[in-house]
């Protein structure tokens, strides 16, 4: 992929809704739709055969819904980028797309202006979880009131136990993170982009990005949600 040519992959049985983010894609010249779906079956066909960078996946679709489609299309190829379309923003959703791969999460009503922006961000690498789900996402594994991730919740007193053990217990392949990496994490499981993130600390763009590769490699996951969900997991980024 480019910078400056992203190719997608449009997913959903609604024509209005193709047609809406056709719209929406045809306002920056940077994006290029290479495919359309009505469903999660034909979404992983077109998936394989076109390898788009991005695909943007209606979650409630028949035949084949997109959670499915896109647990599969990740198993196909985990290099596809799988941003959730929906017009719901249930907490339960976000953690369901977040454990079968999804890159990212954006809903229906927002400004085109917000979708562009967001999915450039994707495309790099660089969009962070906005602060509000990452705020309810936190409040759930704190013991809120709605239990999403699988129905299991922590306690404070729980969340509180967790140390910087954390980092591996899950074995030698989590090897521990250093003291600024943990920050960082800390700063992108709130929602901070890669700019805040090194206006806070007073050092570049350029090595926030380095820190966060060497994030992604020791923790063994793949994107910006899904250290968001670990963090919030483990407790290790705090109210």
């Amino acid at each position: 992929m480019s910078d400056t040519h992203i190719t997608v992959l449009i997913v959903d049985d609604h024509p209005h809704g193709r047609e809406g983010m056709r719209d929406i894609l045809s306002g920056d010249e940077s994006f290029s739709i290479v495919g359309e779906a009505a469903n999660g079956e034909q979404a992983i066909m077109l998936a394989a055969s076109l390898v788009p960078d991005l695909v943007l996946m209606d979650i409630n679709m028949p035949v084949m819904n997109g959670m499915e489609a896109t647990q599969r299309i990740k198993t196909i190829d985990p290099r596809i980028k799988i941003i959730m379309v929906t017009v719901s923003d249930d907490i339960s959703d976000l953690f369901e797309a977040i454990k079968r791969g999804a890159q990212g999460y954006l809903l229906k009503n927002l400004s085109p202006s917000a979708w562009l922006e967001y999915l450039r961000a994707v495309a790099v690498d660089e969009a962070p979880l906005s602060k509000e789900l990452a705020f309810r996402m936190l409040q759930e594994f704190n013991g809120g009131s709605s239990g999403a991730a699988g129905g299991s919740k922590a306690t404070k007193a729980e969340v509180a136990r967790v140390d910087n053990a954390a980092f591996t217990e899950q074995g030698a392949a989590h090897t521990a993170l250093t003291q600024r990496e943990r920050e960082v994490l800390e700063r992108v499981a709130f929602g901070g982009s890669n700019r805040q993130i090194a206006d806070s600390f007073g050092i570049s763009e350029h090595t926030v990005k380095n820190h966060l590769k060497n994030i992604l490699q020791k923790l063994h996951l793949e994107n910006r949600v899904q250290l968001t969900r670990y963090a919030l997991e483990k407790g290790l980024a705090k109210e």
